[in-house]
């Protein structure tokens, strides 16, 4: 049986996109959830993108009780460094590599394509953007942290730049565990742009702004 294309909702700043950005929402959200951050970015009227933001299946998540909600992988442990769901972590990589296929099938190539995600999303996004074969032209993890960490990057998708950003005072995946993974990506030579901001587990407008910078800076080597 085929994997079915994940259902997605689409923002477009402008005619005819030069970029894409494909953004995962966190556990028990919806592809709605950071559709409202897109304006508040201020990217350049010159630089048009694509903002695709996908819907996770619905699974049972353990730790809530085994409630049935959006996600992109199951979580056992409240220690997210202990225990992974590696058989839901595979499911999603392959449904979120579709997506980055479907773009350059439509002629979007690889280094004008974004990987965004805050938590699950943001851990998604390190997992799949660092397995590329070709590198895409970055990958933003807010508030998360590496996956199945004793499997290794594809060495050439390591030269991806990346902005990670976390809260000082996450109480859901605690500041170490991110900076840990930050640590250990800049050791395998990874170019990270590292922010931290005075919060939980959410994001700031701080955050947003530094964001919409970065991809600005990226995309077309301006702020």
């Amino acid at each position: 049986m085929s994997t079915p294309l994940l259902p997605c909702v689409t923002v477009e700043t402008g005619p005819a996109p030069e970029a894409t950005v494909i953004w995962l929402h966190g556990l028990g959200a919806d592809g709605h959830d950071f559709e409202p951050v897109v304006p508040e970015l201020h990217l350049p009227d010159e630089l048009p993108v694509r903002f695709i933001f996908p819907h996770a299946s619905a699974i049972p998540v353990t730790i809530n009780g085994g409630y049935i909600m959006p996600a992109w992988y199951d979580i056992k442990q409240t220690d997210l460094g202990i225990e992974h769901d590696e058989a839901g972590i595979r499911a999603s990589a392959q449904q979120i590599q579709m997506l980055i296929e479907r773009e350059r099938m439509h002629g979007m190539p690889a280094n004008r394509i974004m990987l965004a995600g805050f938590s699950q999303g943001g851990a998604m996004a390190l997992h799949v953007g660092l397995r590329q074969s070709t590198p895409l032209a970055g990958i933003i993890a807010l508030s998360a942290y590496l996956l199945l960490p004793e499997s290794h990057a594809n060495p050439d998708a390591l030269s991806a730049p990346v902005f990670m950003a976390h809260g000082i005072n996450d109480p859901v995946v605690p500041f170490f565990l991110g900076d840990e993974s930050r640590r250990k990506l800049e050791r395998q030579g990874c170019r990270i742009a590292w922010h931290t901001y005075p919060m939980e587990h959410q994001v700031c407008t701080e955050e947003i702004g530094a964001i919409g910078k970065w991809i600005s800076h990226t995309l077309s080597g301006t702020d």
